[in-house]
């Protein structure tokens, strides 16, 4: 994503906060541009690192309070993991589901797929009324394949 790509990103997002009615204040400018910005999926303590680098007096709960906001309006989603879901990064565009690499945290989006005979034998067996899905997937990125030569 070009530079101008990631501003228009994150002014779209500012915008969505501010009508929302949050206030557009610097370290949530911060917060919105370190996640636009970053192709990877990033912990809370992460951002929260790398506001505070601009913005010394950055609060930990204006980080965490930013990304329910953001989540809230579908411009990032959790990365589930294992160990729980302390990861975000930005939400697809349109119905994708991701790829993460577990050594570097570099993210893609991938489409293409078709669940619904899936999800539809699923909800007959189960009785459930399924309407909602996340597709991810965890493995190496073509970079993290590569080992050094001894």
């Amino acid at each position: 994503m070009s530079d101008s790509a990631h501003d228009e990103l994150s002014e779209a997002w500012l915008d969505s906060l501010q009508d929302s009615g949050y206030r557009l204040t610097a370290p949530r400018r911060a917060i919105v541009t370190i996640i636009a910005e970053t192709p990877r999926a990033l912990e809370a303590i992460e951002i929260f690192d790398r506001g505070r680098q601009a913005h010394p007096r950055l609060g930990l709960v204006t980080v965490y309070r930013t990304l329910e906001k953001l989540e809230q309006l579908g411009l990032v989603q959790r990365v589930h993991q294992p160990d729980g879901c302390n990861m975000y990064l930005r939400a697809p565009q349109g119905h994708e589901h991701l790829l993460l690499c577990e050594s570097c945290g570099q993210i893609e989006y991938f489409s293409g797929d078709d669940l619904s005979g899936l999800i539809a034998e699923t909800s007959r067996r189960s009785g459930f009324a399924i309407y909602e899905h996340w597709l991810q997937l965890f493995g190496l990125c073509a970079s993290c394949q590569i080992t050094p030569e001894p």
